[in-house]
């Protein structure tokens, strides 16, 4: 595989990373959206991360988006407003090659470096062994399982809740 380069998001990665996202939507539990986002909707997206606390970064391998990671507001309150949610998804062809474990370990020190943030959230369906011990790895404490918080794919879903105080 050629090297992974890892940069801020363009508006021109913004129709890849949704095909990322939607591909989530269809064919995993990785999001428990029903419905397939549109680009309109991603360039909402986009836009509501275009302050320097909540970063989006691209990974990308000879030029193709593989990946993306963000933080974005965990709550709407102020009092919540030095607590970001994770975000990684990854292009199903890229898998396995480490490319989460760079995104991981880029936006954390995104996030390090930002004074205002306090703490890193990461809402994960359960099951997801390989987002599990990616968290692990990178220290994360485990804060709960939310049980049958969702419906997809025919059946009950539950959701693991970590956390990382940077």
């Amino acid at each position: 595989m050629s090297e992974l380069v890892i940069r801020p998001i363009t508006k021109s990665d913004i129709a890849p990373c949704l095909d990322i996202y939607n591909y989530e939507v269809v064919n995993g539990v990785a999001t428990l959206d029903l419905e397939p986002r549109t680009l309109p909707e991603w360039q909402e997206w986009y836009e509501s991360h275009s302050d320097e606390h909540h970063p989006i970064v691209v990974g990308t391998v000879d030029g193709i988006v593989a990946g993306y990671a963000s933080l974005s507001p965990y709550r709407p309150k102020e009092a919540y407003k030095s607590t970001v949610e994770l975000s990684i998804y990854i292009h199903q062809d890229y898998r396995g090659r480490g490319i989460a474990t760079q995104l991981m370990a880029h936006i954390l020190e995104i996030a390090k470096n930002d004074p205002l943030l306090h703490n890193v959230v990461s809402v994960i369906t359960a099951g997801n062994e390989g987002s599990t011990k990616l968290h692990a790895r990178f220290g994360f404490t485990y804060c709960g399982l939310t049980p049958q918080v969702g419906f997809k794919h025919g059946k009950y879903q539950d959701t693991e809740t970590y956390a990382l105080l940077v």
